[in-house]
């Protein structure tokens, strides 16, 4: 099954044409990579099928969900890491996962197990019990991560993941994104700027678990996204 299929994706930001007609499908449970260097549009074509952004051209469409008519659907299957996002500073790593997870369920139950995921997920140990004030930004971004991914979405979109991790903690993402798609059945799209990141998790798929299918390669060139077959 196709989770994303974008046919012909065009954006324009007043006169500066951002993205030039792009196409591209992601089939289910799949981890599928964007790559390309800043400013070539990955994260504009995040934001369109995260349903942030508006088309100025073409379709996108989530699970057969339109993004633009169809957008309250798609935000209910989804979950989205910008790659500049933030959590509440005085709260515990802990109470934020919590906060988040009674947003998705009304189970103290089903919350809890939530929270215990994202806490494997994250890899922080006892610091998930320190206000988030005292984190580092690789441990902020390790955990949301987890936030991302606990909520078991269909689609987890996540814009530079790894940024700001040193290499340890980017191999323990990379792990765990791959091992949180093959057992949750979750479909995974990524954008990076490095293309050591996409060889990694391609290495996974081609190499360790070829069946969650293939990486394609999407190359930033001038002012769009070519796709690179």
């Amino acid at each position: 099954m196709q989770i994303v299929v974008v046919d012909r994706l065009v954006k324009y930001y007043g006169d500066f044409h951002a993205l030039k007609g792009i196409s591209f499908s992601v089939e289910e449970g799949e981890v599928f990579g964007i790559i390309g260097p800043n400013g070539a549009g990955k994260t504009t074509t995040l934001r369109i099928i995260a349903t942030l952004l508006k088309p100025s051209g073409g379709r996108v469409t989530v699970c057969g969900y339109d993004v633009v008519r169809e957008a309250d659907k798609v935000r209910r299957i989804i979950s989205y890491l910008p790659e500049e996002a933030g959590a509440y500073r005085n709260l515990s790593g802990y109470e934020y996962l919590l906060f988040i997870a009674r947003l998705y369920t009304r189970s103290k139950r089903e919350a809890e197990d939530m929270v215990e995921e994202a806490i494997r997920i994250s890899g922080l140990g006892d610091r998930i019990y320190d206000r988030i004030k005292t984190y580092s930004k690789g441990m902020k971004r390790r955990l949301l991560i987890a936030r991302t991914l606990m909520v078991r979405p269909r689609l987890a979109i996540l814009d530079e993941p790894t940024s700001g991790l040193d290499v340890l903690h980017a191999l323990h993402v990379r792990r765990v994104i791959r091992e949180y798609a093959r057992s949750h059945g979750v479909t995974v799209l990524l954008s990076s700027h490095n293309m050591l990141e996409v060889v990694h998790v391609d290495f996974w798929q081609r190499k360790v678990q070829p069946a969650l299918g293939f990486l394609n390669f999407h190359l930033g060139v001038a002012h769009g996204l070519q796709i690179l077959g």
